[in-house]
């Protein structure tokens, strides 16, 4: 079973850190260097036996490492793939646990040109509206699943490593190409996202806010939950897979003005057939995945 000597994690929150938790309990790993802007989040890390060691300078960082994940939002992957790529040991493997795929292996081929063989971009499908090293949690990633978006040019035998380490983690691990992966997220979670953020945002906006959030209950729990999350990383996300995004906000714009129809003229069969279809397709899911 390949282990890590070095495991170099930028971005040390939920699921950097998550992953850094889970190589240790596995015995896979023998030192964890975190890296981060917030001299605090990384204190706490070492606090919390998250990481063994902390940096700013990412290039500093990632000499002598075995493997590098890049945990941070989108958005700044490029500049961290910039700065680390003159130094890079030969075969350290790098990777990333970003929401999109497509524009995470282009800024590999653009600021990491001499190392596709060793870039393996990857999505771990695990979240929460907690976010930071206390948010790294033993255990996140059991009965999870993980994507792996490999380039063309990526070495057989990377993959196979990261596809171990993530399954020692507790993970299921699939591969799809970069585009497949980004259709299928800007469907069933990019868009819930954006949905959870403009509802919650329309509520704010309305002259009795605060009675109808003093009167929100579980309804209102259940469907906002996600709202929670990470802005900065959600509007990296949002434009980063803005395409496939916006095929599915139109999709849903068309029935949102079905549903308006409806409700308009009084519908109330259809209305019904639609809220029953719903119903068994997502009754479906749960039977296939035991998820709530």
């Amino acid at each position: 079973m390949r282990s890590i000597g070095k495991l170099v994690v930028i971005g040390v929150g939920l699921i950097g850190g998550s992953f850094a938790l889970a190589m240790k309990r596995a015995g896979l790993v023998s030192q964890v260097v975190g890296v981060g802007r917030s001299a605090e989040n990384l204190q706490r890390a070492i606090e919390l036996g998250v990481i063994d060691q902390a940096s700013h300078d990412p290039a500093l960082a990632v000499q002598h490492a075995d493997l590098v994940l890049v945990a941070t939002p989108v958005g700044q992957m490029g500049r961290v793939f910039d700065a680390i790529a003159p130094v890079l040991p030969a075969q350290a493997i790098v990777s990333d646990a970003g929401s999109t795929k497509g524009d995470v292996a282009a800024l590999m081929r653009q600021h990491l040109p001499k190392h596709l063989g060793y870039c393996v971009p990857a999505h771990p499908i695990a979240g929460s509206d907690r976010s930071g090293a206390v948010a790294a949690q033993y255990g996140l990633f059991e009965q999870r699943r993980v994507v792996l978006t490999p380039l063309a040019d990526t070495q057989p035998d990377a993959v196979a490593a990261i596809s171990h380490w993530w399954q020692a983690s507790g993970a299921t691990v699939f591969t799809m190409r970069p585009d497949e992966h980004d259709a299928v997220f800007a469907s069933v979670s990019h868009l819930p996202h954006l949905l959870a953020f403009s509802y919650v945002d329309m509520i704010r906006q309305k002259a009795d806010a605060e009675r109808c959030f003093d009167f929100a209950a579980t309804g209102f729990r259940d469907f906002t939950r996600i709202a929670g999350s990470h802005p900065e990383m959600w509007r990296d996300i949002s434009l980063a897979n803005r395409d496939a995004l916006l095929a599915d906000l139109h999709a849903y714009q068309a029935q949102l003005a079905q549903l308006t129809q409806w409700v308009a003229a009084g519908d109330g069969e259809a209305l019904e057939q639609m809220f029953e279809q719903a119903r068994e397709a997502r009754t479906r899911w749960h039977q296939r995945f035991g998820k709530s």
